[in-house]
């Protein structure tokens, strides 16, 4: 693997920014500092530019096997680098579901051959398969997830009794999608009487409730205490869930941890107006007074962990009607640009954006030598122009939907280089593909 030397980098790392340079050779970071002078096969002047760790996205949806008319795990990859997501966890609900030790081996096959970031990927759980979730090693599988609430194809966890005994018997991380199924059926119910064929995308919120988000989240918070579970939340999207979590203790002391997820902090239910059912996902974006509380429990520390639950599908299957069209945005090429953004419009510091991008994922999952810039680490970094600007269009999305509900926005920041496990990934607009990610190993 080659070496490659970053010069003049303004590097933003563990609450600190810092002007320094940085070596990586064969695949990890063996230097920092200023003024180094080892020959490199590439070397790259970042003069005026951050240097970030790698982005570690805790939650995507790639879609393959099953569903590869959406996306595949290399193209949804792609765009993951080229937004400087370096690292990506995949959830279980593919065609056939991840349910099956052999099933996850297969997810981790493809991904071997062809994901240009790192990876894991998630064994999922269902009502009849807990012989199967035992099984998981804990040191190369992220962890376990769990549809407390249908979401997407048939995995719902609806049996109590399953739930107690996975909650209890989990050797590892479980993860949680919650919204409680009863209210959402009675909702959906009550709305479709009232609106029938006419209803649009602006009722989603009230369908898929702040009541339902609570009630299950409360039961996923109860099981874990009573079991001293290691349990991590999923996108939480309402104000009424934040007190369910604590911000008195260090990240790695928590048992119980948070993620928020992008589209929650950067759109509301007003803009249902305006996109329609191209912003209607699960949990639903929610009504306006929950964002400005969404971000003051990212920046007190209630909200461990940013991320996207990049979801694509194709655009026309989101031009159906509300009830027919499917939940889910496209997302994982832009979530560093949304929260630089926010961090130019003053509602988060640049440390900050790292800590919860970068360093709490990595903290949060145990991941292995990774999330830091640190000498022996493995070398996952970002370098971000911030005197240039990112334009969102139909010709610069790289999903394999071909669509993004960001089209139209400008962003203040250029992604110019995507350093994933030592290998120059993509640089100024182009990808290396000659060198896949690795897999993630985690220290539990």
């Amino acid at each position: 693997m080659s070496s490659i030397l970053i010069r003049n980098a303004r590097l933003v790392n563990e609450g600190t920014i810092r002007e320094t340079d940085v070596f990586c050779k064969d695949g990890f970071i063996e230097q920092i500092g200023a003024g180094l002078s080892q020959s490199a096969d590439t070397v790259i002047d970042a003069e005026g530019n951050y240097l970030l760790p790698g982005v570690i996205d805790d939650q995507v949806h790639f879609r393959e096997p099953g569903l590869t008319h959406k996306a595949t795990i290399r193209s949804e990859a792609r765009a993951a680098v080229a937004g400087g997501v370096t690292s990506f966890m995949e959830m279980p609900n593919t065609v056939p579901n991840a349910l099956t030790q052999e099933l996850l081996a297969q997810k981790y096959e493809i991904a071997a051959r062809t994901s240009l970031a790192n990876y894991s990927f998630f064994m999922g759980g269902s009502n009849d398969n807990l012989e199967e979730v035992l099984k998981t090693d804990p040191e190369t599988v992220c962890g376990i997830k769990i549809f407390m609430g249908s979401s997407t194809g048939n995995m719902l966890v609806d049996n109590v009794i399953v739930l107690e005994e996975v909650f209890q018997q989990s050797p590892l991380l479980i993860a949680t999608h919650c919204e409680d199924e009863a209210t959402v059926r009675a909702n959906t119910a009550h709305y479709r009487e009232l609106y029938g064929d006419s209803a649009t995308a602006a009722i989603h919120p009230l369908v898929r409730n702040e009541d339902a988000c609570l009630k299950s989240s409360s039961m996923a918070v109860e099981l874990a205490k009573k079991y001293n579970t290691r349990l991590h939340i999923l996108h939480i999207s309402t104000a009424d869930e934040l007190s369910l979590f604590d911000n008195t203790i260090p990240l790695k002391e928590k048992r119980i941890t948070s993620e928020v997820c992008v589209h929650h902090l950067w759109f509301d239910a007003d803009d249902y107006t305006r996109l329609g059912n191209l912003i209607k996902c699960n949990p639903a974006i929610k009504a306006p007074h929950h964002k400005p509380q969404l971000w003051q429990a990212l920046l007190d520390d209630r909200l461990d962990i940013i991320a996207t639950d990049h979801a694509p599908h194709t655009w026309d299957e989101k031009q159906q009607p509300y009830w027919q069209a499917p939940s889910g945005l496209p997302l994982v090429q832009h979530p560093l640009l949304l929260m630089l953004e926010a961090v130019q419009q003053g509602k988060i510091s640049l440390e900050k954006v790292v800590e919860k991008m970068c360093h709490a994922p990595a903290d949060c999952f145990q991941i292995d030598r990774r999330g830091y810039v640190r000498e022996g680490y493995w070398a996952d970094l970002v370098l971000v122009n911030p005197g240039a600007q990112t334009a969102v269009t139909k010709d610069t999305v790289l999903y394999q939907c071909g669509w993004s509900p960001l089209e139209g926005t400008v962003f203040s920041n250029v992604i110019t280089h995507t350093i994933v496990s030592g290998h120059l990934a993509y640089a100024h607009g182009m990808f290396n593909d000659t060198i896949t990610g690795k897999r993630l190993r985690f220290v539990r």
